[in-house]
């Protein structure tokens, strides 16, 4: 009766053994949480978790366990890439933001470098412009309408198609 001395593990009642007092699973599997070694054995096997607690210092097995948690959760929703798949969706969408940011930044700028008469403009939606629903019309009372087009998450050419139609001096806005 491994951790707890009233059941065994999680680990030794999965696997239909004995709970020894000296279990190495005992004090990271409590009985009460059989999913969390239940989802370890399926990935990894026990044989093999086994094996990596056995050679880690004691003070870092309960984070060595957790990681190995994390990961055969991860790899139980993505079978292929498992953590890395979900690591690389979030820098990826980090980068897409960073895009957008800076093609946002540069339209401050635009809009900051033009000549006090001209930066009064009043955002009107424009809900039939062609690129899409995420374009604003832009009225100012001395020149053409100009128009911003803010970029959709999945458009991956985000500043070279914002440099292409406008000009950093806030002129020639559509090409």
């Amino acid at each position: 009766m491994g951790g707890n001395g009233t059941s065994p593990c999680a680990s030794c009642k999965l696997l239909r053994r004995r709970c020894a007092k000296d279990c190495i699973f005992a004090p990271y599997f409590p009985s009460d949480d059989p999913h969390k070694f239940a989802i370890v054995h399926k990935v990894f096997g026990a044989s093999n978790v086994s094996k990596m607690l056995q050679e880690l210092p004691m003070h870092q097995r309960a984070d060595a366990v957790s990681s190995l948690v994390y990961e055969a959760n991860a790899r139980m929703r993505d079978p292929v890439y498992g953590c890395v798949g979900a690591i690389s969706f979030l820098q990826n969408q980090v980068s897409q933001l960073q895009m957008q940011l800076a093609v946002a930044q540069a339209e401050i700028l635009c809009i900051q470098m033009q000549p006090e008469s001209n930066s009064i403009a009043t955002p009107v939606h424009q809900n039939n412009y062609e690129a899409d629903d995420k374009s604003f019309l832009f009225h100012n009372n001395l020149s053409q309408p100009q128009y911003i087009n803010f970029p959709s998450s999945s458009d991956h050419h985000v500043i070279q198609d914002s440099l292409k139609r406008e000009s950093f001096f806030g002129h020639d806005m559509v090409s």
